[in-house]
C-alpha cells in the first residue's frame, strides 16, 4: 500500500489528538497532587507549560515522519550516474512513404508525419536522464535496419529524427509493421533484463491475426506512438492513408504496452513516470524522504528528552532550594559564597 502525505498526515493528526487526550487526563492527575510537588503555590516551573503542546507537536511529527519513510524508495539517483549500468530506450521508427504526408501536429498548419513524431521523440529524451540513458533507433519499411546503437549523444537522435524521407534507403512495397517491430526486439537480446523501454512509432498498418511478439527479457516497458490524422485519409502511392488506431492499439496489447495518439500531444509525464527505467526524481522524493527524517527526529528527540528535563528543572527553584534545608543554612553561615 502506498502512503501518500496526506494519509500520513489523517494518520498524524489522529495521533495527536489521542496523545492530547491523553495530556489532559494526566494534567488533571497533577492538578490533585500539586501543592504536595510543587509547594505552596502548587505551580511547577513556568517554562513546564511547553510540555503539553511539545508532546503533542511531537508525536504527531514522528508519526507523519515514520510513515512516510515507509513508503519512500529510499534509493535515489546519485550525482555522477554509471554509465555501464544505464538503461535503454530502443526506438522502433516506421520511415514508409506515408509518414511523409502533412496531417499531424497541434498547430492549424500540419507538418509531416515524420518531422512530428521526431518532435515527440525529442519531447520524451528530454525528460528522460540522458546520462544513464542509451538510445538505439530501429528504421522500418519493406524491412528493418538500425540507424543508431546505444548512443549516449541526444543530438546525434535528434539529427536521425529529423524527418527525413528515408524510405528512399529502403525496397518499395508495402509496410511491414510486424517485421519492423520483431526485428527491433532483436537489438535487445543482449541487454540486461528490466533495463531497456520500446517505444514504436508508426502511422499504422495492418497486422496478421498470427503475428505474435517474443519479447526479449530487457523490455520492460512498451509504447505505441501514433501519429497521422486518425478520421481524415491523405493518397500516398496510389492508395489513401490515415493514422490506423486500431491496428496499433492491438500491437500495443500484444506487446504488453500502452498506446498513445500522438498527432496532437506528446506523451504525458505521468505515462513516462511510471516507466521502470525511470528513477524517482531527486526534487520530489529526496526532498519529501529529507523532511521526514527531520520531523522524525525532531519529534523522537521531543518525546526523549522531555520527561528527563521536568524531572532535573520541573521543579519551581523556591520550592527545591526549601527541600534543602542543609544547603541552606550552610549557605546563611558562609560555608557557600
Amino acid at each position: 500500500m502506498v502512503i501518500t502525505p496526506f494519509m500520513a498526515l489523517l494518520v498524524a493528526l489522529s495521533v495527536a489528538l489521542l496523545v492530547g487526550i491523553a495530556e489532559l487526563i494526566h494534567a488533571r492527575r497533577v492538578r490533585r497532587v500539586a501543592f504536595l510537588a510543587f509547594g505552596p503555590e502548587g505551580r511547577a516551573a513556568w517554562w513546564t507549560s511547553i510540555a503539553f503542546p511539545l508532546r503533542i507537536l511531537g508525536a504527531a511529527c514522528v508519526t507523519w515522519g515514520l510513515l512516510m519513510l515507509v513508503s519512500i524508495n529510499p534509493e535515489v539517483r546519485g550525482d555522477e550516474p554509471v554509465r555501464e549500468a544505464s538503461k535503454h530506450l530502443l526506438i522502433a521508427l516506421d520511415v514508409s512513404p506515408s509518414m511523409q504526408l502533412v496531417d499531424a501536429g497541434p498547430d492549424s498548419e500540419p507538418v509531416s508525419r515524420a518531422a512530428w513524431a521526431g518532435e515527440v521523440v525529442q519531447g520524451i529524451l528530454d525528460r528522460l536522464d540522458g546520462a544513464t540513458t542509451r538510445v538505439s533507433l530501429v528504421a522500418f519499411y519493406t524491412e528493418a535496419r538500425s540507424v543508431l546503437t546505444e548512443t549516449f549523444d541526444k543530438e546525434v537522435v535528434s539529427n536521425a529524427l529529423d524527418g527525413l524521407p528515408m524510405y528512399t534507403a529502403f525496397a518499395s512495397g508495402p509496410t511491414n509493421l510486424s517485421e519492423g517491430v520483431a526485428d527491433a526486439l532483436e537489438v535487445a537480446r543482449p541487454w540486461m533484463p528490466g533495463s531497456a523501454t520500446l517505444l514504436v512509432v508508426s502511422d499504422g498498418d495492418s497486422l496478421a491475426a498470427g503475428d505474435r511478439f517474443r519479447l526479449p527479457a530487457a523490455i520492460a516497458d512498451t509504447i505505441v506512438l501514433g501519429v497521422g490524422d486518425p478520421h481524415r485519409t491523405l493518397p500516398v502511392g496510389g492508395h489513401d492513408s490515415r493514422q490506423d488506431m486500431t491496428s496499433l492499439k492491438q500491437l500495443a496489447l500484444r506487446l504488453g504496452g500502452v498506446y498513445h495518439q500522438g498527432n496532437e500531444k506528446h506523451v504525458p509525464s505521468e505515462l513516462l513516470d511510471e516507466l521502470t527505467m525511470v528513477v524517482p526524481r531527486i526534487g520530489e522524493e529526496t526532498g519529501l524522504r529529507e523532511l521526514a527524517l527531520i520531523l522524525s527526529t525532531l519529534g523522537a528527540a521531543s518525546l526523549a528528552l522531555i520527561g528527563p528535563a521536568l524531572s532535573l528543572a520541573g521543579l519551581p527553584r523556591s520550592w527545591t532550594r526549601a527541600r534543602r534545608p542543609g544547603r541552606s543554612q550552610l549557605a546563611s553561615s558562609g560555608g557557600v559564597s
